[in-house]
């Protein structure tokens, strides 16, 4: 069981360049653990892809009945008071954005504050480095900076 970043769950629902690096992580996963707005960051993914022009509408369509398929089976963060008082003291002692922190706080509730051996998957690099001070094992490995 690991905790996702919508930054890995991204390439891991939809063909793109790190798709291979995200696929064996996500075949090994028995329980994908998700923040409470994963959903929509993977579906506002899709829908920039499309504004761009790489993907269709009905591109669009299919992928967006994948992420919900695919949300049907994760094991979601819900919103609460300690997860949003978590991502402030966040923001303060880590380089996050306001939905980097909220992600990185729902995992550390998800660890129960323990989250020494608990992994973490996310191509962010800031919220890679951020995790790892945290204490999470960040994967894929590559994406921690040296």
């Amino acid at each position: 069981m690991r905790y996702w970043d919508a930054s890995a769950l991204v390439p891991a629902l939809l063909r793109e360049p790190a798709t291979p690096r995200i696929a064996p992580l996500m075949k090994a996963d028995r329980a994908v653990v998700v923040w409470w707005a994963t959903a929509v960051e993977c579906a506002s993914a899709v829908s920039r892809r499309q504004r761009e022009g790489l993907v269709g509408a009905s591109g669009a369509e299919m992928l967006l009945r994948s992420v919900r398929e695919a949300a049907a089976h994760w094991q979601v963060v819900a919103p609460s008071a300690a997860i949003r008082d978590a991502a402030i003291r966040l923001v303060r002692v880590h380089p996050l954005g306001a939905a980097d922190a909220l992600q990185l706080a729902a995992a550390l509730a998800w660890a129960e504050d323990r989250p020494e051996g608990r992994e973490f998957v996310v191509l962010d690099r800031g919220l890679a480095d951020a995790a790892a001070r945290e204490g999470f094992v960040v994967l894929p490995e590559d994406t921690q900076a040296a």
